[in-house]
């Protein structure tokens, strides 16, 4: 049973990454926020941020790493979670301009895509010596080498496993290396907290129809929807537990928390519908953020964003100023229990039935152009699908032939496959009868050499009787002298001295008596 529970969860873990690959894979703006957060971050952020001694979060970044280069040569820099390195190539040409070039900042993400089009910005700004691109999941990231500082823009709210991943990086940076952070960490999948819920839906009554266009789903929501983003991808996945998880492995010397009901109205889905240019649109987010204010100061909210340099000593501070993290918060499953406030404050809004049926009419007209350009992708689509139907009917064809052949081939094949056994058969009957002829004719070897042996026996024999005959020859002769020399002088002597003919004579035997 566990087994099977760790499979569902390794399937659905993979789940998430693929979705997360495939979000991301054709994002080339990450950061591409509306107007209206412009308008409220330089009006009431940007103050904050410049008595710290920076103007925004990419600065801080900035300013933090120069410290370091300037305390160290060979300095290395990793970025957790780098995604298409803007941050990382806009900190590296600021390095490079500030007089330091021995730096590499490493960029580590999930998708390669992304590490791409960052080492195409490299190169286009002349920093690609200074970066090298790693493709990792830092859910499952070992930390290579040693790092005198490590950043983090936005990604750590992405993360599963931060013990694992502040862990790897608290063993890997130096005593006095640094973390420097930019991130979320509001609810887990960018919900709200049942307090902060009320609020929002509280001053949702304060806005006229034309803004409640949640602008990237097409919806409208009379009440707004809190939805958790955290369903398919990694998207604020952990995001509640960022700051706890950190205090167990690292020692705050910075922290500054800010935001919280703001988000929804300043953010991609709804932002788009707030105008700068417009005094209420302005007045609206400014008591937004003044109520934000008033609630994190009494405690009763906390931040939802952080900006943080942590160190692994205790006791060492940022020239920033040092800024208490937010207590841990969380709330019950059954006091999220929110009830929906419906209907409009009409008095809030100076907005007349005039201004808002010319909104309702751009929608329609907005969603008139759309439907129109969905027609067109419609045919476009209906065009693909009938070529691809032809193309389909074709391959079809090809494949029936493709199978035809196959079946002839198969055919063929059996044939030849009992061929081949009768082939076989007859080749091992052939190698049966070789081997008995092999047998006999080793017999027949073995045979030829015993007679072989034999006749040379009866060839040293028939020689040793014949030297045992002639010496018996022999000594005949010496018994008879006379006759001996006879024989001699008529072998070898010519002519017929004794009436016989010599050739006679020469051949015939001595006498053995």
């Amino acid at each position: 049973m566990d087994s099977q529970k760790s499979v569902t969860a390794v399937r659905g873990y993979d789940a998430r990454v693929a979705s997360e690959i495939d979000i991301y894979r054709e994002c080339t703006d990450v950061h591409n926020l509306p107007p209206i957060f412009h308008y409220w971050s330089d009006r009431h952020l940007r103050p904050k941020l410049e008595q710290r001694g920076f103007k925004d979060p990419a600065e801080m970044f900035l300013v933090m790493l120069r410290r370091q280069c300037a305390q160290d040569s060979k300095v290395r820099i990793l970025s957790a979670g780098s995604g298409n390195c803007e941050l990382e190539v806009g900190v590296a040409a600021g390095l490079r301009q500030s007089g330091f070039d021995d730096f590499v900042i490493e960029c580590v993400d999930l998708n390669p895509s992304m590490l791409q089009r960052g080492a195409l910005l490299a190169g286009e700004r002349g920093v690609a010596a200074n970066l090298a691109f790693v493709e990792a999941d830092l859910n499952r990231w070992n930390a290579p080498r040693e790092y005198h500082a490590v950043i983090a823009d936005q990604s750590l709210h992405h993360v599963m496993e931060l013990e694992s991943l502040f862990r790897q990086i608290r063993q890997s940076l130096r005593p006095d290396g640094i973390f420097v952070i930019s991130d979320m960490i509001g609810r887990n999948g960018h919900l709200r907290w049942p307090e902060s819920l009320a609020i929002v839906r509280e001053f949702w009554r304060k806005l006229p129809p034309s803004y409640r266009r949640n602008c990237r789903s097409g919806r409208y929501e009379a009440v707004f929807e809190d939805a958790d983003c955290s369903t398919e991808s990694f998207e604020g996945i952990r995001a509640q537990d960022i700051v706890p998880v950190l205090g167990e492995f690292f020692h705050f010397q910075f922290f500054l928390g800010f935001g919280n009901v703001i988000d929804p109205f300043v953010d991609r889905s709804f932002g788009p519908n707030f105008d700068p240019q417009a005094v209420w649109d302005r007045d609206f987010i400014d008591q937004v953020h003044r109520r934000d204010e008033e609630e994190m100061a009494s405690g009763h909210l906390q931040p939802t964003h952080m900006l943080a340099v942590l160190g692994r000593q205790a006791g060492a501070t940022s020239t920033f100023g040092h800024t208490a993290p937010p207590r841990v918060h969380i709330s019950s499953a059954e006091s999220y229990a929110v009830e929906p406030t419906g209907g409009y404050a009409w008095g809030s809004w100076p907005h007349t039935a005039e201004t808002q049926l010319d909104g309702v009419c751009r929608m329609v007209e907005s969603a008139e152009s759309r439907v129109k350009a969905l027609e067109k992708e419609l045919a476009t689509a209906i065009a693909q699908a009938q070529q691809r139907e032809i193309e389909f009917e074709a391959r079809t064809a090809w494949a029936l032939r493709l199978d035809h052949q196959l079946n002839v081939a198969t055919l063929q094949a059996v044939e030849r496959e009992a061929d081949l056994d009768d082939r076989t058969a007859w080749a091992r009957k052939l190698e049966a009868q070789l081997a008995a002829r092999t047998a006999w004719a080793m017999s027949l070897d073995n045979e030829l050499a015993e007679r072989t042996e034999w006749a040379l026996r009866l060839d040293r024999e028939l020689t040793a009787r014949n030297r045992a005959a002639e010496s018996l020859g022999m000594a005949g002769y010496l018994r008879r002298p006379v006759r001996f020399a006879r024989w001699l002088l008529a072998t070898w002597l010519p002519g017929n001295v004794f009436g016989r003919s010599p050739d006679s004579e020469r051949t015939a035997p001595p006498p053995s008596g």
